[in-house]
């Protein structure tokens, strides 16, 4: 069977243009045997998989790395750059100094020299130097977000991870880490299925995708807004009392969005800003909002 081309998604906050394979090899499974672990990702590879996930707390971190070495060496890539490789801080390890620390111990286990992504695998910590699969109550501890968030930065800044991200974060904890986040995170991993479908966080990362475009391009929230009007093909008005603001709502016409940019922005959930409730009146023409815009709510 040929390799299946699995396709690939942008991460827009990491260090330049990093793509991620949208299916990734798990390598969580209790008491699996290293070489049958190999084994089966020499033939993931052979398949065409090119993104692996792992953790600390899996034990499956060497495995790993000895296959790809193994990888390497019949040539089944051509390079460890053709790989994706995906790791997690687990909640012993989520304190402030000892998140680089922990993504070094990764790295000896994988023998790799950077990842290419390194999530906070919960949002909450627990007593550190010791590693448990089950945290006990007596060891859980909240944890120190902004702490640990700007060593998770720091970390990309060295070129240990090129992208750094969250797993198992609610979307209120997710916004409140994009509050402070220098750099925001790329992913968002967590549990996701037809039974347990995750709309309320899905259509919030819709929604702020908005504020990752404009990081992409170096721009604002506003001219990404603007220049999408413009590009879709109609025209504007715009309204600013602030010369900085009113210069910058005219510096939108020598860029340009990109495919992949319309996508996402098309893909942000759809209501009415300005539904004008005041002219539904009982005795109006319009008895209903429905009626007002003709079902195109």
């Amino acid at each position: 069977m040929a390799a299946t081309q699995i396709p690939e998604v942008v991460l827009v906050s990491s260090n330049g243009r990093r793509t991620m394979p949208v299916l990734s090899f798990g390598t969580a499974a209790n008491n699996l045997e290293p070489e049958v672990l190999k084994e089966a990702v020499l033939e993931a590879i052979k398949l065409g998989y090119r993104h692996f996930d792992t953790a600390y707390e899996y034990g499956s971190e060497q495995s790993l790395g000895i296959a790809i070495a193994k990888a390497l060496e019949l040539g089944l890539v051509a390079s460890r750059d053709e790989l994706f490789i995906t790791s997690k801080l687990w909640p012993n390890d989520a304190h402030p100094d000892l998140v680089i620390p922990a993504l070094k111990k990764s790295l000896q286990n994988l023998q790799l020299e950077y990842l290419d992504l390194y999530l906070i695998h919960w949002p909450i910590s627990a007593t550190p130097g010791k590693l448990s699969h089950v945290l006990e109550e007596k060891d859980q501890m909240p944890m120190d977000f902004k702490g640990v968030w700007a060593y998770m930065e720091e970390a990309q800044r060295l070129g240990l991870t090129k992208s750094i991200g969250i797993s198992n974060f609610s979307t209120k904890k997710t916004q409140n880490l994009l509050s402070f986040a220098t750099i925001p995170p790329s992913v968002n991993q967590v549990e996701m299925s037809p039974f347990w479908q995750q709309k309320k966080l899905r259509d919030f990362c819709k929604a702020n995708v908005l504020n990752e475009i404009a990081e992409a391009h170096g721009n604002t929230v506003p001219q990404i807004c603007i220049r999408w009007v413009y590009q879709v093909g109609a025209t504007l008005a715009v309204k600013s009392y602030n010369k900085e603001r009113l210069k910058h709502n005219v510096q939108v016409f020598d860029w340009e969005l990109s495919e992949e940019d319309l996508d996402k922005i098309g893909q942000i959930p759809q209501h009415r800003m300005m539904l004008r409730e005041g002219y539904v009146t009982a005795n109006g023409p319009y008895k209903s909002l429905e009626e007002l815009w003709d079902g195109e709510l």
